[in-house]
């Protein structure tokens, strides 16, 4: 009997999914790639080195990005790092969990297309009060036991759910972007580290280079006071020089302590329990070919851009679910439930009772409530389309600082190679004279001086190219999307809300 009754309320909710008509409120459309051709107004520039003994970089356009990008410089120890981040990060841990949270989202909002059903029982002893109409008689005492299945559901006739998790989809869809923006974060930034870690310690290098010279040069000149040859004033003045590049040391040391302990937190670790290794610019290899996607196809690869495109669709979506509140709800409940003063008396055909009711609610009078909140989401939807545009203005203009600046350390880098040069043939020239007694030892020291920066300067360009790569490929969304299995949802071709 009881799954009899329960069968004659299907075809009633059965009928309730016919009725269901098309969801209102807007359709949601993604934007159509920008018009924009190149990043610059002068069109792309080149970061050729005309020095033909430093690796020549040229931006190759349309050319695909690696997912582990890393690899283009050829270093195990870096491939080796990146893998122990990704796999120890724990924004990584953090930006998933947050994903399986929004994709529960999904399934609870889902549950609401569906009937929900419940089962209800109950038992309940108690005095009949005759006296409440008059008669004088004790009332027995009676058993009342009850036990049944309850049915509701919502007929979505104006789309109401449906938008609703439709909106749920759209933010599960930008935690799924986030998941993958932030795997492009940890790796760009972990990278960083290694090549800030690589140049620190070739300054450090060029540093103690500088010193140890400065001291050569302060036991010669106090050799010459001793043969009379040099003054009290060179020998300070060699002092003086001496000092002055030693400060040079401590706040290298700092940038490399920093350097590694922020690439020990990247890995996941505590910089007591672990030390990164140490990097040297020798060991990697300057990709001479750079990909460089068209503006129409970095707005499909760029996690942040993508992320906002979700954001703008969950808005669409929420206009949807205020302006379904506009519109009349039914709700449909049917239950089938036994009765008995006995339980052994349940289950039988005399004790079965069963209800089926409908229910139509239709918004008169709100004080101007529901009009207000589409008007609200309209506005949100508004305001988070204007978000989307300015994350893809933003991401044009990180892709052209970056190109740029790739160009200008090619540039930086053939001016200090020549600076290197004409001052390394200086000193050559100058220590030639002073071993002759044309010149003093001050000229000496200050060509040498001239020399050590100018090595140093060549150090930092060469490094510069390094972490500008990086920002390049990064800028370029690091091509995940070659590789990892897309996350997000699928998005519905419509109509944006106006």
């Amino acid at each position: 009997m009881l799954v009899t009754s329960v069968r004659r309320a299907v075809p009633v909710f059965g009928l309730a999914a016919f009725v269901v008509g098309c969801a209102v409120g807007p359709d949601f459309m993604r934007p159509s790639a920008p018009e924009t051709k190149d990043y610059e107004a002068g069109g792309m520039p080149q970061p050729d080195v005309p020095e033909p003994t430093e690796t020549q970089q040229r931006f190759a356009v349309g050319k695909k990005i690696s997912n582990d990008w890393w690899q283009l410089f050829h270093s195990s120890r870096l491939e080796s790092v990146l893998e122990e981040a990704i796999a120890g990060s724990q924004t990584l841990a953090a930006a998933k969990a947050t994903l399986a949270q929004a994709q529960q989202g999904v399934l609870q909002a889902a549950g609401a297309l569906y009937p929900q059903v419940d089962l209800a029982a109950g038992a309940q002893r108690q005095r009949v009060n005759f006296a409440a109409i008059g008669e004088p008689v004790e009332g027995p005492i009676i058993n009342l036991f009850n036990i049944g299945p309850t049915v509701s559901y919502s007929v979505d006739v104006f789309g109401r759910y449906r938008r609703q998790v439709e909106e749920q989809q759209a933010l599960a869809e930008y935690q799924a972007w986030e998941l993958d923006a932030a795997y492009l974060t940890l790796t760009g930034n972990a990278a960083t580290q290694a090549f800030q870690i690589a140049s620190v310690r070739a300054q450090i290098a060029a540093v103690q280079t500088i010193i140890a010279d400065d001291e050569r040069n302060l036991g010669l000149v106090q050799t010459e006071l001793r043969a009379g040859e040099a003054t009290q004033i060179d020998v300070q003045s060699a002092q003086s020089q001496l000092a002055a590049d030693r400060t040079l040391l401590p706040p290298l040391r700092q940038q490399l302590s920093v350097a590694r302990h922020a690439l020990s937190v990247l890995s996941g670790r505590a910089p007591g329990d672990w030390m990164p290794p140490d990097f040297d610019l020798a060991e990697f290899t300057l990709p001479e070919d750079l990909p460089v996607s068209l503006p129409s196809e970095l707005v499909r690869q760029r996690p942040d851009i993508l992320a906002a495109e979700a954001q703008l669709h969950a808005a669409s979506a929420a206009v949807g679910v205020a302006t379904a509140q506009l519109y009349p709800s039914i709700d449909l409940t049917a239950s089938f439930e036994q009765f008995a003063t006995k339980p052994s008396k349940l289950f039988v055909p005399a004790s079965s009772v069963f209800d089926l009711a409908g229910n139509l609610v239709a918004p008169i009078f709100h004080g101007g409530t529901l009009r207000a909140q589409k008007k609200a989401a309209v506005d949100a939807f508004d305001g988070a389309y204007a978000t989307y545009r300015q994350t893809v203005l933003t991401s044009f203009g990180q892709v052209a600082d970056s190109l740029q600046a790739l160009s200008h350390d090619a540039e930086l880098l053939e001016a200090e190679h020549r600076a290197l040069d004409s001052a390394e043939a200086n000193l050559r020239l100058t220590r030639t004279t002073y071993s002759y007694g044309n010149v003093g030892i001050l000229q000496v020291l200050d060509a040498q001086r001239l020399a050590e920066q100018a090595r140093l300067g060549y150090v930092r360009a060469q490094a510069q190219r390094y972490l500008d790569t990086v920002e390049l490929l990064t800028a370029m969304g690091g091509g995940w999307w070659q590789s990892q299995d897309q996350t997000a949802l699928a998005v519905t071709p419509g109509k944006a809300p106006r």
